[in-house]
């Protein structure tokens, strides 16, 4: 479902509907790592890579923090379920569901628009499907995936979402792209 959507050189939209969670831990303690694992339905992901699985998708954003990425009505239980599995370990789960904005970019010039503001190397070499950076865009933090062949989907702060809806809206008018990738 999509609340405002943007038709240039790509379709960026503005997307609700996915649940996110934080968490944060020493993932190479069993313990959390299986808990983890046991919700998810997927491992805990290698440096800067993205695992999918039964309940969601699990996202590597530190050494010692992952975003778990859900349907948005499974967030909640979902999250008190793991901080209860997690209640004796030093570990931190938190639903920030709340706190970001989510955008979908699609078509063909997707990477070339990521490109325009990321210090990212999108060549489909360097990035490809099941990786994930956590970087910047327009100088605001952000991250941002591949969910299918010319699409990517960006997280951003709720904060400045406004801010980087509008910022692809210019980076992705009709005649932008430079055409390198």
């Amino acid at each position: 479902m999509s609340e405002t959507v943007f038709e240039g050189a790509i379709r960026v939209e503005r997307f609700v509907g996915f649940g996110m969670i934080t968490i944060r831990g020493d993932f190479s303690d069993a313990k959390i790592a299986q808990a983890t694992a046991a919700r998810f339905g997927a491992g805990v992901p290698k440096t800067r890579a993205i695992t999918v699985g039964d309940t969601g998708m699990l996202a590597w954003m530190s050494p010692d923090e992952l975003l778990a990425v859900v349907p948005l009505g499974e967030a909640d239980g979902l999250a008190a379920a793991l901080a209860d599995d997690l209640s004796a370990a030093h570990a931190l789960v938190v639903n920030v569901s709340d706190a970001r904005s989510v955008f979908r970019l699609t078509g063909a010039g997707a990477r070339e628009v990521l490109a325009k503001g990321a210090p990212v190397d999108m060549s489909p070499q360097a990035f490809g499907p099941g990786m994930i950076r956590r970087t910047r865009l327009g100088q605001v933090a952000c991250a941002f995936w591949m969910s299918g062949d010319d699409q990517f989907d960006l997280v951003c702060f709720r904060s400045v979402g406004d801010f980087v809806f509008d910022w692809l809206k210019v980076a992705a008018r009709d005649g932008s792209l430079p055409e390198y990738l």
